[in-house]
């Protein structure tokens, strides 16, 4: 209890100093107002100089809080609240303003966006999708232009200039993904025009436990070089497909599928091998296992559609189809070949990174939404973001009943459905949610056969979204949606709406995660309107299968039908839902664990690729290289005693021609005797000299081929590298059978991984240089 007491009234003091600042800025407002538009534009470049001049941003705040804020009130007529300044100061901060649904956390954003603007350095606004960054960009861009600043947002299909120009803005509005996906590929670039980017200076990322929390398990992935194995998955399909209830078995709470001993015999007598778990069979058991996976627990309309003959992933958080979007590893070809669609070519990776190292990569990262408080450990752990509670405008009105629980999903539905009649007839609009696309359909065919007039939005029905949210809040409406009305959705009430009680929000199950029923609790009762919302629960929901336990079970068989609201059980639907959340942060901590060992080492590679990339001379980097790999080869045939090191002369003649070295440059006899230093720099030098000697009269023209040279060494090792850790990682947990710490396993042969890729580099270079021949054409 101490530590809650400390952290609320830490929280408590945060929020007292946050309401100080905001005063100051309150205190402004009059002396904004009486500013002419000219005057107002002027205060711009005004900050600008004083910047540049050694003030700070903090000294700054104030008076540019106030002028973005008066410049709201001219452009586009709205005028920022007290607590949306509030969010503004704690956003610059670092940290993330939790703003409920209504309070504006839109042009809240336009204050700290402004401020931060005026280093010149570039500030990202981050949104989850391309609707909104356009929106956005188009509709608060009038506050920026106006007062000077350039506004750009970045879109997918953009070319490379169009990119180039976005990025070069003041601002710009863009998704996580296509950030992502930019910094990647600007690492990837043979020429340094060729990049889009101009650095990683701020982001204020909108949505942000979406984007960092749900979304952060996202690997980006940029790929290329099919690799044929389409036969494979149908085959492991058609086997999967015959199996029997006894030949595998699921965990539920992990959704892992495994074959049973039974299984295992089966599938040795289909494949005709004889042992399946043979190393040669490695690649099929792979493919048997995400066939598996496919048939038994990845779920249709559930987790993805099928729609134009391509299997679509639908976002669990936000209902959305993901287009373009692939599971990894070969789970999106098993399932293709699941449900008889075109299979597409498995390829190699060329490039990764997880949405939490790449948002960590910022000078300064900060966020709103409207659902982060359940997650501010993790917050705090991973980006060192502290989420702060920002209070509403106006009191809340909406009223959150007890969940109605039920023993069967039938019963469960049939009681939903006869609420919705109710407010029905009473002309109440409701809002019914539901986890996946498969159960808004079966509570649209419900009301159906009530004929009962209802909408139904969901990751197949997207392209008239804005039209059935436009609509949600009148008379009458019936709305049946999938968490697709969680984020980003404002439904506005009709006066007649607003007298029946305003939108009644009914959740057709519990999400695996507090801050999704949050959100959907959170689209009623926007700046202080009525509204109310419950969630219809049974026993039997997976949710409750998963973690509830069996007491559950035993306390329906003496109630039989009749709803109950139980505090044990909702008590038990809570502490399900943290063992849930317990489980994805403990999964989101691993991952980022192991995928530290491939930051770090791609930290270091795009700091070399960079630093050739930006020099046009990389002839002493080759030197280097020279250097090091023929020390190496010395090193590879000395024998080391107590007293001296001795040169195996023979054998080192022998490493020596196999890297390419010239034989009619040295001897034997001159290097008998020799230290293993002073053999390796009487290598270095001859080789050295001969390299020069052969590109003396054409090094200008030379050195742009010498620098291409290297970096397409470094790209093609360090695709294969990625693809060796992947494969290192998947298999790297079978070493806890051995007794031994599989991330400790895994960092330590990542690392030696990558020290032999270095030196791999540095030896095909020098090959190169060795083997070499220049043809003079007579002019």
């Amino acid at each position: 209890m101490g530590i809650m007491n400390a952290l609320f009234s830490g929280d408590k003091k945060r929020l007292k100093q946050l309401e100080k600042k905001a005063n100051e800025i309150n205190a402004l407002a009059s002396q904004m107002e009486a500013l002419s538009d000219a005057a107002l534009k002027e205060k711009t470049d005004e900050f600008k100089r004083r910047y540049q001049e050694g003030e700070t941003l903090d000294d700054l705040l104030v008076e540019a809080y106030a002028v973005a804020r008066e410049a709201s009130r001219r452009v586009i007529g709205e005028y920022p609240y007290l607590v949306q300044i509030m969010g503004a100061v704690a956003m610059h901060g670092g940290d993330i303003a939790e703003m409920k649904t209504g309070e504006g956390k839109t042009l809240t954003s336009v204050m700290c966006v402004y401020l931060n603007a005026l280093t010149q350095k570039g500030v990202h606004v981050v949104t989850v999708n391309e609707y909104l960054a356009e929106r956005d960009a188009t509709w608060m861009g009038q506050i920026y232009s106006f007062l000077g600043l350039s506004v750009g947002f970045n879109k997918r299909e953009f070319s490379a200039r169009q990119k180039r120009e976005a990025y070069a803005c003041d601002i710009t509005y863009t998704t996580n993904s296509e950030l992502g996906f930019d910094y990647l590929r600007d690492n990837m670039v043979t020429d340094v025009k060729d990049r889009v980017m101009r650095g990683l200076h701020v982001a204020i990322v909108d949505e942000v436990d979406s984007i960092l929390i749900d979304e952060s398990r996202t690997p980006l992935i940029i790929s290329g070089g099919a690799k044929k194995t389409a036969n494979l998955y149908i085959q492991a399909d058609q086997f999967a497909k015959r199996l029997k209830k006894s030949d595998y078995e699921i965990d539920e709470k992990t959704r892992q599928v495994m074959l049973s001993e039974d299984g295992v015999r089966t599938a040795e007598r289909y494949f005709k091998v004889k042992n399946l778990y043979d190393v040669e069979h490695t690649q099929l058991v792979h493919h048997i296992s995400q066939a598996m996976k496919a048939n038994y627990i990845m779920m249709k309309d559930v987790e993805y559609v099928v729609a134009d003959d391509e299997i679509v992933i639908v976002d669990q958080f936000t209902g959305r189809l993901m287009k373009g979007r692939a599971y990894s590893d070969g789970l999106h070809q098993a399932i293709e070949a699941k449900e008889g669609v075109r299979i597409k070519e498995e390829t190699s990776t060329l490039a990764t990174i997880t949405y939490q190292n790449f948002f960590r990569l910022y000078e300064k990262l900060c966020g709103m939404t409207g659902t982060a408080k359940t997650e501010e450990e993790e917050f705090l752990s991973i980006y060192n973001m502290r989420v702060i509670e920002i209070p509403t405008n106006r009191p809340i009105a909406r009223i959150d009943y007890p969940d109605a629980i039920y023993a069967t999903p039938q019963l469960k539905f049939n009681a939903l459905v006869e609420e919705v009649a109710k407010l029905y007839d009473r002309g109440q609009p409701v809002l019914v949610g539901t986890i996946s696309v498969e159960v808004s359909e079966l509570v649209s065919s419900m009301l159906q056969k009530r004929r009962i007039k209802h909408e139904v939005l969901n990751a197949k029905n997207h392209a008239r979204e804005a039209e059935i949210i436009a609509k949600a809040g009148q008379v009458k409406a019936v709305t049946i949606a999938t968490n697709m009305a969680g984020r980003g959705t404002d439904i506005k009430l009709s006066e007649e709406s607003r007298a029946l009680g305003g939108l009644a929000v009914l959740g057709s199950e519990r999400h695996e995660s507090r801050r999704i029923d949050n959100q959907l609790r959170g689209r009623s009762g926007r700046q202080g309107d009525p509204g109310y919302s419950r969630f219809y629960v049974s026993v039997r929901d997976q949710l409750m299968v998963r973690f509830g336990g069996d007491k559950l079970e035993t306390l329906f068989k003496t109630l039989g039908d009749q709803q109950i609201e139980s505090k044990l059980v909702t008590k038990s639907i809570t502490q399900a839902q943290r063992r849930v959340e317990g489980y994805n942060f403990d999964v989101r901590k691993q991952l980022l664990e192991y995928d530290d060992v491939l930051r770090q080492q791609r930290e270091i590679m795009y700091d070399q690729r960079n630093f050739v990339l930006e020099n046009d001379d990389v002839h002493g980097i080759v030197h280097d290289m020279m250097d090091r790999v023929l020390q190496n080869v010395v090193q590879a045939n000395t024998l080391q005693s107590n007293h001296s090191t001795q040169v195996q002369t023979d054998s080192l003649m022998q490493g020596l021609e196999v890297l390419g070295f010239d034989a009619h440059l040295i001897s034997a006899d001159e290097l008998n005797g020799k230290e293993a230093e002073e053999a390796a720099a009487c290598l270095s030098e001859k080789a050295w000299n001969q390299y020069n000697e052969k590109i003396a009269d054409i090094k200008e023209q030379f050195l742009p081929f010498e620098k291409n040279i290297v970096l397409r060494n470094m790209d093609r090792n360090w695709i294969e590298h990625i693809d060796m850790m992947s494969k290192l990682r998947d298999g790297i947990h079978l070493r806890s059978y051995a007794q031994d710490n599989p991330l400790q396993a895994y960092v330590n042969e990542g690392y030696e991984m990558f020290e032999e890729m270095m030196q791999r580099i540095a030896r095909e270079v020098v090959f190169f240089t060795l083997k070499i021949q220049i043809e003079r054409k007579e002019a």
